[in-house]
């Protein structure tokens, strides 16, 4: 537990990724076979389940270290973290024996059986061994909100030095079904090598944003024009008779959308395409967050196929008949491209945009939301597919972001290291009646120093609380840009945010003066 402990501190005290990456590839290097396992469950979402609810765990602590209530109430404000305020409130512990991550999870699964006298009893004698930053990590376990400050992306990059396996291999073995219960350390990530690289996707060609003058460029006949499609980025592979999909992340998805089954019969085998997974219907893409919505489940049911079907929008072929292709121009790679797909079936091919000078690409890049897209994407019909984002081939030309005024009517406490900070806040317009209506929630833009000015704010301007929500004066206006608008069921405003950021705090904006609900709904149009 106390290399467990010394992991958690320093992914919590940075958000470099390489030092994340070396941190846990250190713990890698000493911690137990048991212990790893158990963390790169945590990493994937497979946490162990809540024994203790915080309210109970609460009651206990102030018996065990015989504080009154208020002294905790005020200690837990500061704090802003419960399992972090009762590790620091409790007594010195006495010592004992060290014991290991895994001992700690087994011990806490262990107690939902027993009687609650029992369980106390277990607890106590627990925290009795430990210093603050185990017993911080042993409330968390017990209350099932253990996470670590680390994406699935980064644990597997760790994964892949430690091992000396590649990154896609390592994505592969952990997308299956499996549990620190039922495998070991060893055969999970190295049994079923051979599946695995048969899945293997190419690295990602990405774009770089358009800037400048597009002019700049150069001759437009010497570029490619499509829309650039605001789905999610991925590799379309079937080889030996077997499909599968890949994000951008690593992520294999392929149990996600069953739809894309039904072109292991009419593509060849030998094949990888680079797109975008799109939903569509009624000959449309639909908002990106229904995408989202479908993801997030853990089963596809027969319900979100017809709420929320997908197609592939093929953009590039990596490979064809087995060989690879990105050496290739990309002229030749979309000859073989149009050659796969009829309109109207699963897989669709982007289309090509006849454009004959740089006035029309800003036209048409413009005209963007017409046809529920980001914009252009500008490719250089000359070039080959590479690896990663490289500048000078491949260009994203986004169309301007949206912008409205906004008040702020909501804060609420982040995570981890900014445990004692408000970093997430919600923000509101007038409606037709002149009540202020929520209509979004982002923390994103807002600097670090303007972050500790708000905290400071909502602690004494706070008017009614929601667990860890704080409801606010509206006295605050602030600017915020976004990518993109849809309509929305589940929300008051009717309306929800693609990509929502702080651009500057209008501190000379007046309240009043704040954005309408009518002028987002004119967005949508």
């Amino acid at each position: 537990m106390k290399n467990f402990a010394q992991l958690f501190a320093q992914l919590d005290q940075t958000a470099k990724a390489p030092e994340k990456v070396a941190a846990l590839v250190s713990y890698f290097e000493s911690a137990e076979a048991s212990d790893k396992l158990w963390t790169i469950a945590m990493l994937s979402r497979r946490p162990p389940g809540r024994v203790l609810t915080t309210a109970v765990l609460r009651k206990w602590a102030l018996e065990y270290a015989n504080l009154p209530n208020w002294l905790f109430e005020e200690s837990y404000k500061m704090v802003g973290d419960l399992a972090e305020t009762i590790a620091l409130i409790l007594p010195p512990a006495a010592g004992g024996e060290e014991h290991t991550l895994s001992y700690w999870i087994d011990f806490a699964r262990a107690l939902a059986e027993n009687e609650e006298s029992e369980k106390k009893h277990a607890v106590f004698k627990a925290w009795s061994y430990m210093p603050p930053d185990e017993r911080f990590l042993f409330n968390k376990l017990l209350t099932g909100g253990l996470r670590l400050g680390m994406s699935q992306k980064l644990m597997i990059m760790a994964l892949a030095q430690h091992t000396g396996l590649e990154e896609n291999l390592v994505a592969h073995r952990l997308i299956s079904e499996w549990s620190p219960d039922e495998s070991s350390f060893e055969e999970l990530l190295f049994q079923g090598e051979e599946e695995a690289a048969l899945s293997k996707p190419y690295p990602f060609f990405l774009a770089y944003p358009l800037e400048q003058d597009p002019q700049k460029l150069g001759e437009v006949h010497e570029w490619q024009f499509e829309r650039k499609w605001e789905g999610i980025r991925a590799q379309l592979i079937i080889r030996q008779g077997q499909l599968f999909v890949w994000s951008r992340a690593e992520e294999l998805l392929t149990d996600k959308f069953p739809e894309y089954h039904s072109l292991l019969e009419s593509l060849p085998n030998g094949i990888a395409l680079d797109g975008e997974i799109l939903p569509f219907k009624d000959g449309q893409p639909l908002p990106l967050n229904e995408l989202h919505t479908r993801l997030v489940r853990k089963s596809v049911t027969k319900k979100a196929l017809q709420e929320t079907p997908v197609i592939f929008k093929a953009y590039d072929v990596l490979e064809w008949q087995g060989s690879d292709l990105r050496t290739k121009p990309l002229t030749a790679r979309r000859e073989l491209l149009e050659q796969l797909a009829p309109a109207g079936e699963v897989l669709h091919v982007s289309e090509l945009l006849e454009i004959e000078s740089w006035e029309e690409a800003m036209q048409e890049r413009d005209k963007a939301r017409e046809y529920h897209c980001g914009g252009l994407m500008i490719k250089r019909k000359s070039s080959p597919y590479r690896s990663g984002r490289k500048q000078g081939d491949w260009w994203k030309y986004k169309v301007p972001p949206f912008t409205i005024d906004a008040v702020l009517l909501y804060a609420q406490r982040g995570d981890g290291r900014k445990a004692n900070l408000y970093t997430e806040f919600t923000f509101a317009v007038w409606d037709e009646e002149g009540q202020l209506v929520p209509f979004t929630k982002t923390g994103s833009g807002l600097t670090e120093s303007e972050l500790f000015e708000l905290t400071e704010w909502v602690r004494k301007n706070t008017v009614e609380r929601f667990g860890p929500v704080r409801s606010v004066k509206p006295e605050f206006v602030f600017e915020i840009e976004f990518d993109g608008i849809d309509r929305s069921t589940r929300h008051k405003s009717g309306v929800t945010l693609r990509a929502p950021r702080v651009v500057r705090w209008r501190r000379d904006g007046k309240v009043e003066e704040a954005g309408r609900l009518t002028g987002l709904r004119e967005m949508l149009k």
